[in-house]
């Protein structure tokens, strides 16, 4: 999470109105310095009277990969059996959030959520990511022969043990490919993907992603090459 202005309690609040039924449940809200809003303040705020949210402060997180992965390992660090990965600001729908459960009962080792399915939606998003993320799965599946409509999504949900695994195998993405990699390494897994909504938080996107995806595509097609992925 960061600069979600109000936005940033009433998604909290909405994640955990989709989440009962369970013994536990923690809602991880990771923030680093890239804050510069009220939000850190404001859900600070709210944990101190809801028991189920946890606020993490990620100082040493130099990129967005940093923050994500201080989540995965505090999340794992608390037992959880299931991590369930989502980006606040209503970039994903709660409401979507069910779905991934019904699948993980079924015993599945992970659930990645989908733009490009039927009945999935991809909206106020400029053209331009579009065909990037539509543009980066198609070139990812041909490279590393993973099978997935959308491998950019940030949307999933792992168990315990896949989750460890990615962490104890190392993320080297330092930008948004990082999603990719993760999907790459869970490729043999069993998975299923799941339809969901995505509403894009802003319309830009750099040339150093971009460009860094492709550095890392080409790192992991090598290691497959080489029979190392």
């Amino acid at each position: 999470m960061a600069n979600e202005g109000d936005e940033a309690v009433a998604f909290c609040q909405a994640v955990l109105e989709q989440c009962g039924g369970f013994k536990r449940v923690v809602f991880f809200a990771v923030f680093d310095r890239a804050t510069r809003d009220q939000s850190l303040d404001q859900m600070r705020e709210l944990e101190r009277r809801e028991s189920r949210l946890q606020v993490v402060w990620a100082s040493e997180s130099r990129c967005v990969v940093d923050a994500y992965l201080r989540g995965y390992k505090d999340a794992l660090a608390e037992g959880c059996d299931w991590i369930l990965e989502i980006d606040a600001g209503f970039s994903h729908e709660p409401h979507d959030i069910p779905q991934f459960f019904d699948v993980m009962e079924m015993g599945m080792d992970c659930v990645f959520g989908s733009r490009f399915l039927l009945k999935g939606a991809f909206k106020e998003s400029s053209w331009k990511r579009r065909i990037v993320s539509l543009g980066g799965t198609l070139l990812t599946n041909l490279l590393l022969s993973t099978r997935q409509s959308d491998m950019t999504s940030g949307f999933e949900m792992f168990s315990r043990e896949t989750l460890q695994m990615v962490v104890d195998r190392g993320i080297k993405s330092r930008a948004h490919f990082f999603q990719t990699e993760i999907k790459t390494y869970c490729r043999n897994l069993r998975f299923v993907e799941v339809p969901i909504t995505y509403r894009a938080a802003s319309p830009r996107l750099g040339l150093y992603p971009v460009k860094e995806s492709f550095q890392q595509l080409w790192r992991l097609f090598q290691l497959r090459m080489q029979g190392e992925l």
